[in-house]
């Protein structure tokens, strides 16, 4: 029996309430299949903005298919929702959304992994009951308490809340982990995740008192033995990486967090780094390229090295299949060791704020 079952767990079909962020614009079908395989929750990230759209499809029908053959545990994509200056959706969301539905529909092993999307970015209404209507359970990020409502509103299944020191694209509304997660927790009624600042059962078991039913992390699971197709010298940057040493940039979506470099130097000096003209397709596609510069090619000073405060207090490599279950572990442990050293309730105590259940306990 899995340490901490509830409500996420079961929609999910996983054993442990650990989730791996999307990671785009790079490469993961090898850590999302490592991180399903361990109990947890994998993520196929979407493979950036390519000139060709129809190319970009073509390489993320690939990574889903290469996740699906590294394990037969469930996994989930995620698929940023781009909008434009005039609140238009970008092309690219539609192309992908459209690629993880067919490659369901075209493969019955594929549909029995690919169980769950997760949009991110832009408010995802407009693909809500398409994401429902082809059976997936539907995850979205939001930065903020009023997003989270509108999203449970819309009919998503599960709501990540993103803590503004998480790495890659942060909310804008720039709210931290501890004061987000509480008044979203209280303020829907579907499951909850929190992404930012986690990196072991501690936060989990935090994020669970906190009204949570799961964690989503990014910066732990790229320092892990399993992301093999990562340069080594990026996951050194992290490790090397001090309190401070971090910054958050306007990214693509918005603000986007990740470690100061001469790249994050010049974005924040020039809204038009380098030759880039004042045209934001190219401007966006810059950021991309130098992004993924950094992630395939090792260069951390003049590419985009995405990471989360969380990377300073990060000093190893894991290995997902032995870090997953012992994180729950731990979790567990915590919260079992808090309960027992609290004495009895005195008669006539009606619980805490927000009348939440246990944490892991929800039904």
């Amino acid at each position: 029996m899995p340490p901490i079952v509830n409500r996420y767990t079961r929609l999910v079909g996983i054993d442990h309430p650990i989730v791996q962020e999307g990671l785009g614009p790079f490469r993961t079908p090898k850590l999302a299949a490592a991180v399903s395989a361990a109990g947890g929750l994998g993520t196929v990230s979407m493979p950036g903005m390519p000139e060709d759209l129809a190319s970009g499809a073509r390489t993320f029908r690939q990574h889903i298919e290469e996740c699906a053959a590294l394990t037969d545990r469930p996994f989930a994509v995620n698929i940023p929702v781009g909008v434009d200056a005039s609140g238009q959706v970008l092309p690219f969301t539609d192309v992908y959304v459209r690629a993880a539905l067919a490659a369901r529909e075209s493969d019955s092993a594929i549909a029995r992994q690919l169980t769950v999307l997760t949009t991110s970015a832009g408010f995802p209404g407009g693909y809500v009951a398409m994401i429902k209507d082809a059976g997936l359970v539907h995850q979205h990020k939001v930065g903020s308490t009023r997003q989270a409502v509108k999203a449970a509103k819309s009919g998503v299944d599960v709501v990540i809340a993103a803590g503004f020191e998480m790495g890659g694209h942060a909310p804008s509304k720039a709210v931290h982990s501890f004061v987000l997660l509480p008044s979203v927790t209280e303020s829907v009624d579907i499951p909850v995740l929190l992404t930012g600042g986690v990196r072991d059962g501690r936060g989990l078991a935090a994020a669970l008192a906190m009204g949570a039913e799961g964690v989503a992390m990014g910066t732990r699971f790229i320092l892990s033995h399993d992301n093999s197709d990562w340069h080594p010298a990026y996951l050194q940057a992290l490790l090397d990486a001090g309190e401070g040493d971090d910054v958050a940039f306007n990214g693509v979506y918005g603000p986007c967090r990740g470690l100061r470099n001469a790249a994050s130097e010049e974005l924040l000096a020039s809204s038009h780094p380098g030759d880039a003209v004042p045209d934001p397709v190219k401007l966006t596609r810059w950021k991309i390229e130098s992004m993924q510069r950094a992630q395939t090619d090792g260069d951390v000073t003049n590419g985009l090295v995405l990471a989360g405060q969380v990377a300073s207090a990060i000093g190893d490599i894991i290995s997902a299949a032995e870090f997953v279950p012992r994180m729950a572990e731990e979790a567990a442990a915590i919260l079992r060791s808090l309960c027992a050293s609290l004495p009895k309730p005195e008669p006539g105590f009606h619980g805490v704020p927000g009348d939440h259940a246990a944490p892991g306990d929800r039904s």
